[in-house]
């Protein structure tokens, strides 16, 4: 008998959830709501909120939008975002994730405290993704974002260094970063790294890595925008190589659920639980059809 799992420790994080609340309260309300970028990088979540009256803007239509309310999602802003705001009489939903909000805040601190220092402030991150962007707002764009040890020409070797890595990074990756960093940096000046990597993703990695190896058959449901999808399919890749990246039931070939004896769901911190349960009732109605 066939046997079809999804993984409990998948799903929304607390930061995503509570925004995509914070969405459907207000749109419950108002029927209408701007947001700041996708609100999740899930095309089917980010469709049915639109459905709900949720209108996704860039940061070019918030710059001439005017008297509106605008969330703002999990991933954080750089000041000039709030900046702005203020000027253009909107008013925020700030749903920005509080581990974001607490790195934010101590970036700004330790960029405040080391002015008078000859200093660099690293991130370890995806350039461009919505949370690197404010983080390193934080720092009037001085931080260097280095997103693997190849990048490592674009640092001195004679200033003070501070590592800071994205919430939503490989902790592994983070360390050999760290490392490479160290072994770079004149041995008179000081390196100090913070491990920033939030503690629900660093869980996941090592939990979704043993549901990998319990299945015959992984079927990865994320979104293709998902930085952290990529981390965890290919850690869970390494472990389980028959695993398949879906967006959604569409998306699955039903020929590769012949001859197992099972099957496991997982995703990532922007994968919904009802999209899981989705794509394991295609499977179930499709063996019982046959």
């Amino acid at each position: 008998m066939l046997r079809i799992e999804i993984d409990e420790h998948s799903g929304f994080c607390f930061g995503v959830t509570t925004a995509i609340n914070k969405a459907e309260e207000e749109l419950q309300k108002s029927g209408t709501l701007y947001c700041l970028g996708d609100i999740v990088h899930n095309s089917i979540e980010c469709d049915r909120l639109k459905r709900m009256g949720l209108v996704t803007i860039d940061h070019e239509t918030f710059g001439n939008l005017h008297n509106a309310k605008v969330l703002l999602r999990a991933h954080g802003e750089p000041p000039e975002t709030y900046a702005t705001a203020k000027a253009n009489n909107l008013e925020l939903i700030d749903a920005t994730c509080p581990v974001v909000l607490k790195l934010q805040q101590r970036i700004k601190k330790k960029w405040q405290e080391s002015q008078n220092e000859e200093r660099q402030i690293i991130i370890y991150g995806q350039s461009g993704h919505a949370e690197v962007l404010g983080l390193v707002g934080q720092t009037h764009g001085e931080a260097i974002v280095i997103e693997s040890p190849g990048q490592l020409d674009r640092l001195s070797k004679e200033k003070n260094t501070y590592i800071y890595s994205q919430t939503t990074k490989s902790l592994e990756g983070y360390k050999q970063i760290v490392q490479a960093i160290k072994g770079i940096v004149a041995p008179d000046k000081n390196v100090e790294s913070f491990n920033t990597v939030c503690g629900q993703v660093a869980n996941r990695m090592n939990g979704i890595g043993e549901f990998a190896k319990s299945h015959q058959l992984i079927f990865f449901v994320c979104g293709k925008k998902s930085s952290n999808g990529k981390i965890l399919y290919n850690e869970c890749k390494k472990i389980n190589p028959n695993i398949h990246q879906i967006e959604g039931p569409e998306d699955i070939d039903f020929a590769l659920t012949e001859n197992v004896e099972s099957i496991g769901i997982c995703g990532v911190t922007s994968t919904p639980k009802w999209l899981m349960e989705n794509c394991k009732q295609a499977i179930i109605n499709y063996h019982n059809n046959k």
